[in-house]
């Protein structure tokens, strides 16, 4: 059973912009907390924003080692709070699907290469580079902060949006 339920596409929360997080209290690393658990429990998942749990608040868990592809630039298992893109380049298509959509993946539009910002549990603050999968992971992950799903920027709702198959 998951730490926490996700929350599924309609539900207004997932529409909220999400606050900053002034200090890193006992509530906020217990979202933190949470995030990683819920995520370790959706073992395909590679990324977690806390609206997903309900949460309005600006933390995201990501972990792009979890890419069978082999991804070279990543790392590891990360929480951001209050996350920031500083800067982009270059664009890349990729197919994207939510835990918080669980019917549907999509066609998307994202930077290949990013400049991030953000605080570790500590309050401290890093900033790095990243490039592909990591990139798109981080990407998908502030726009839950920010009220944007991944639906909200296909490329073409007609010919971008596709249908899990269902082997129940």
């Amino acid at each position: 059973m998951p730490v926490r339920d996700i929350v599924i596409y309609p539900d207004q929360r997932l529409k909220a912009i999400c606050d900053e997080i002034k200090n890193i209290n006992d509530e906020a690393l217990q979202v933190a907390k949470d995030l990683l658990e819920t995520m370790r429990y959706y073992n395909h998942t590679v990324g977690i924003a806390a609206p997903q749990i309900g949460e309005l608040v600006r933390i995201i868990a990501v972990d792009a080692s979890k890419n069978k592809k082999g991804q070279k630039i990543n790392h590891g298992e990360l929480i951001m709070i209050n996350p920031e893109i500083l800067d982009w380049s270059s664009i890349i298509k990729t197919r994207e699907g939510c835990l918080s959509v669980p019917d549907y993946t999509g066609n998307v539009n994202r930077a290949r290469k990013i400049t991030v910002k953000y605080w570790d549990l500590d309050g401290k603050e890093h900033q790095f580079d990243t490039e592909g999968f990591e990139a798109v992971v981080i990407q998908h992950e502030i726009d839950h902060l920010d009220g944007i799903l991944f639906i909200d920027r296909i490329i073409s709702k007609r010919t971008d949006l596709f249908r899990r198959k269902n082997y129940g």
